[in-house]
């Protein structure tokens, strides 16, 4: 156990950290990347099909020692693969953000729409996905000392209000895996999700902008959620939290009120 210090564990500096971030070619991934490369960290910037995106932002990131890396999240063996690069080229891992995920529209009254190969796909990549990145790199992480991992959750694993049931179902899901990791990796790792409503990117296919719009029009801060307003959050909670863990945190300008 960790002897108390005077005046609180303070922040985190990210200066000389190497962060990991999958899902990190685009959306919130990539502001968040952006945004941990601006306070000095090394940032590994993990994609499955956006290689170029991933070599342009890594090109525009300020700082050095980014690179982006294939890291599909259905691939176990691949991310175990990225763990051990991540190892043998820097040395250590200080911060994990699991921002991979993928959805698609389905009115939740539709259920034959939502068919086994879907539903499965959803749980692979939304749930079963943050949890092998983790097991990948849970000693790395462990080495530090004083590591964290961000899940990019949504408030639909609360509300059950969002693209389809398998995604509501996802999302609660890793919510309810963010609160068990935060029990068992402690007290080397923190474990810390975010919960944003509907952002302003392409995530959810078939979504136009118009309804990302209206949707805030109806929240009590009538604000449309950008990518670096997650992104805001999600170094937040990396630098400031540091008595957090295991729970998770909604930044979705009052919807659920």
């Amino acid at each position: 156990m960790s002897e108390a210090r005077p005046g609180g564990l303070g922040t985190l500096p990210l200066a000389g950290k190497v962060a990991v971030v999958t899902g990190g070619s685009s959306g919130i991934g990539a502001a968040a990347a952006c945004r941990l490369a601006a306070q000095g960290a090394s940032v590994v910037v993990g994609f499955h099909r956006g290689t170029d995106r991933a070599a342009d932002l890594v090109a525009r990131l300020p700082g050095d020692g980014h690179r982006p890396v294939s890291m599909p999240v259905e691939n176990s063996r691949r991310l175990e693969e990225v763990a051990q690069l991540v190892e043998r080229e820097y040395g250590r891992c200080d911060v994990l953000i699991n921002s991979a995920g993928a959805t698609r529209k389905v009115a939740h009254a539709d259920l034959e729409a939502l068919n086994d190969e879907l539903f499965d796909s959803l749980m692979r990549i939304n749930v079963r996905g943050p949890f092998a990145t983790v097991r990948a790199f849970a000693p790395l992480l462990a080495g530090t000392g004083d590591a964290v991992v961000i899940n990019v959750s949504s408030i639909s694993g609360s509300t059950a209000s969002g693209s389809n049931v398998a995604y509501c179902a996802a999302k609660a899901a890793l919510d309810n895996l963010t609160m068990s990791l935060g029990r068992a990796l402690g007290p080397a790792i923190r474990v810390i999700g975010v919960a944003p409503a509907a952002v302003d990117t392409g995530f959810v296919p078939g979504r136009e902008r118009q309804a990302v719009v209206a949707q805030a029009a109806g929240t009590p801060l009538q604000v449309v959620v950008d990518p670096d307003d997650v992104a805001v959050a999600i170094v937040g909670a990396v630098t400031h939290f540091r008595i957090s863990t295991g729970t998770t945190f909604v930044v979705d300008g009052g919807k659920h009120l």
